[in-house]
């Protein structure tokens, strides 16, 4: 797949053509899985040639939760890979698989570099949040705690219909629903990921990325000490 990119010389305009950071056919031809409720897997989700540059300039996370894309610095390649998550045609390719009307829905975008033994509680998401994509940015990953679970109910992250290890490149989209619990066994250390959120209106990003940096900076405060 191709993206252009306008570039200005002079008085003139010279168009180019760029090879895109993420793979939206593979996204298209993944299977969508409804049991326990609607979710899609795609592993190199990501431009194979891109992929380690991208987890390369991964933006500096501070501490453990998440973090607005705004409160941090990005590379320029690390800002093209969001407007693509954040553009029409990624935004039509989830419409599609979900058969879900995102046209007005903002988006929103938070980072996690770490976890803090806490972060795999089961839960569902909020009910302000239509569609969760989670695209994760580790090179390796041998250790059974941190690989996500899709649950089939709240009571147990041994009953599970996928276990998904958090790999660079790895896509894992759902719809949010009353019955969409996933989690993960407790896990201490580095686990980067990009969290894209559809959500129900603008006033939720607002406030979702006001308490982020409130408690961002009551992290900072008192940091966990990191593997």
């Amino acid at each position: 797949m191709f993206v252009r990119d306008g570039i200005a010389s002079g008085d003139k305009t010279a168009m180019m053509t760029v090879m895109a950071l993420i793979d939206l056919a593979r996204l298209r031809d993944s299977q969508l899985h409804r049991d326990p409720f609607d979710f899609v897997v795609v592993e190199d989700f990501l431009a194979a040639d891109r992929a380690d540059q991208l987890v390369e300039e991964f933006p500096a996370v501070p501490g453990h939760g998440s973090y607005p894309l705004s409160t941090l610095a990005c590379s320029p390649l690390f800002t093209r890979l969001i407007e693509e998550l954040e553009g029409d045609e990624m935004r039509a390719a989830i419409e599609k698989k979900f058969a879900l009307d995102l046209a007005g829905r903002p988006t929103m975008i938070t980072l996690r570099g770490y976890s803090d033994g806490k972060d795999g509680d089961i839960h569902t998401d909020s009910v302000t949040k239509l569609i969760t994509v989670l695209i994760y940015m580790n090179r390796e990953w041998s250790e059974a705690a941190g690989r996500l679970r899709l649950l089939r109910g709240a009571d147990s992250l041994a009953d599970y219909a996928a276990e998904v290890p958090p790999l660079a490149g790895t896509l894992i989209a759902f719809r949010r629903s009353d019955a969409s619990f996933h989690g993960h066994e407790a896990h201490v250390g580095k686990r980067q990921s990009i969290q894209l959120n559809w959500v129900t209106d603008a006033a939720v990003v607002r406030r979702e990325i006001r308490r982020h940096v409130w408690s961002a900076r009551l992290k900072a405060l008192n940091p966990f000490k990191r593997r």
